[in-house]
């Protein structure tokens, strides 16, 4: 394919990131033919693991530990990480030189050739997408081809994958609030569309909930010709948004919720919890619109567990169920997780303060929770909101640990046959950890510890 974007240009990548986030449109533009600039705030020994992954690709330039404004200035074309806000001054004073400003997924959705399957919302979007995938890859249907599996969920470079996908695949994306609006603001968006939740989440960017919800509302804003929307009724901003949209006739609305679930497929359903069977619901409403029946669902839903770092059960002492959800990086994800269990849960919580309630989260963990152990910057007001809603009926032990490691050796001091260890930290990770990946290793590591 003829990548005319990109061919043959000065190609700026902004944001090369700890983790990788843009290794895949710096592989793009080198293998197309670019003169490549890759430029980040982040030193080069803070960033070794990403340059790593781009050796051997040629005509790639490092500008690291500052930007220089003359650099985006001087390029045809830049490539902005989603951590990158629109109104950045190094991105405004490119767009004043005419330059040419795009991203990882408005690139990929200028190329792609084949259906697209977006899926986004506050809690539950990883695994709603990976479910959507798993379906669709174990079901047999004239309607598509093969199944594509990328975006947000990291497990497949976008820009990579796209001289692989064929007009009648389907790709299922996963998209962060940050990519929403990415595609937005170049007027692109997924043929299929799919919210789960709104829950108050990087108010440390959009300073309101109002306006993480709007960034969130954008998936819907240019679904193209034939576009489907598919809503989760049991959210009542989001129900409101599917009255709103279902009156615009060339708009096909579905909406879904956990109820809808049959009982041979919940039986056959492994993942814990109520939101597990939302997160299911949403996935078969999409499957079912490319020709994927009950009995194909129920035939291979069983074969699904949970991802990495979401509610994943990583072992069992002396009757303990321990569970990492690391990925639970809000109030509203970890109160999802506690709701999840019927037996007594030590939970572990807390962790870098994206300036998010806790209000309703202390209301649900006082009332659950035998005991919490708190770790991180938001240590304490986690533990003043439990405090604060716990009664003499309903009041769970409460520690404060320096490390995860000491939090795990006195989760296990607490807990008996019966209970179940949680790690849901209602927070992000940057406080002590990388990222949640590292946070979720680390437990799984102490947990181990525990056995010897």
């Amino acid at each position: 394919m003829s990548y005319e974007l990109i061919q043959n240009k000065k190609v700026l990548v902004m944001g090369l990131g700890r983790f990788g986030g843009g290794v895949d449109s710096a592989k793009f533009a080198s293998a197309n033919g670019a003169d490549v600039l890759v430029t980040d705030i982040a030193c080069a020994n803070e960033l070794e693991d990403s340059i790593k992954q781009l050796d051997g690709y040629e005509r790639i330039e490092y500008r690291l530990g500052e930007h220089h404004e003359e650099d985006f200035q001087k390029a045809d074309i830049i490539i902005a990480n989603p951590a990158v806000p629109e109104n950045n001054q190094f991105l405004q004073a490119a767009k004043r030189s005419g330059v040419i400003v795009t991203s990882q997924v408005g690139i990929f959705f200028e190329y792609c050739k084949a259906k697209t399957i977006g899926i986004t919302g506050s809690n539950g979007k990883s695994t709603t997408t990976a479910l959507t995938y798993h379906l669709l890859k174990n079901s047999s249907s004239d309607d598509y081809n093969n199944v594509w599996l990328s975006g947000n969920i990291g497990n497949e470079p976008m820009l990579m994958l796209l001289d692989k996908i064929e007009s009648n695949d389907l790709v299922v994306l996963e998209l962060s609030s940050f990519q929403v609006e990415q595609l937005a603001a170049e007027s692109k968006g997924p043929d299929v569309a799919l919210i789960t939740n709104l829950l108050p989440n990087h108010l440390d960017r959009y300073g309101t909930f109002e306006n993480y919800c709007d960034a969130k509302e954008k998936i819907f804003a240019h679904q193209g010709a034939q576009p489907v929307s598919i809503f989760n009724s049991e959210d009542e901003i989001i129900y409101k948004w599917y009255q709103k949209y279902n009156s615009e006739s060339a708009r096909r609305c579905i909406t879904y919720k956990a109820s809808d679930m049959p009982e041979k497929i919940q039986t056959e359903f492994k993942l814990p919890g109520e939101f597990n069977l939302s997160n299911l619901a949403g996935a078969m409403s999409i499957v079912k619109l490319f020709g994927v029946s009950d009995e194909s669902i129920a035939k291979c839903v069983g074969d699904f567990r949970s991802l990495p770092d979401r509610l994943e059960l990583i072992g069992e002492k002396d009757g303990i169920k321990w569970y990492n959800d690391s990925k639970s990086t809000t109030p509203g994800s970890a109160i999802a997780a506690v709701n999840a269990f019927n037996e007594p849960v030590v939970l572990i919580a807390g962790g870098y303060d994206k300036k998010l309630p806790f209000d309703k989260m202390g209301e649900v963990v006082a009332g659950k929770a035998k005991a919490v152990i708190l770790i991180g910057e938001t240590a304490g007001k986690i533990k003043t909101s439990i405090e604060k809603n716990a009664t003499e009926n309903k009041k769970p032990i409460i520690k404060i640990c320096e490390k995860l490691e000491q939090a795990v050796s006195f989760a296990n001091t607490k807990a008996a046959a019966g209970d179940v260890v949680l790690l849901s930290p209602g927070c992000a990770s940057y406080d002590m950890f990388d990222n949640y990946q590292q946070r979720g290793r680390q437990f799984i590591e102490a947990f181990k510890t525990l056995s010897k």
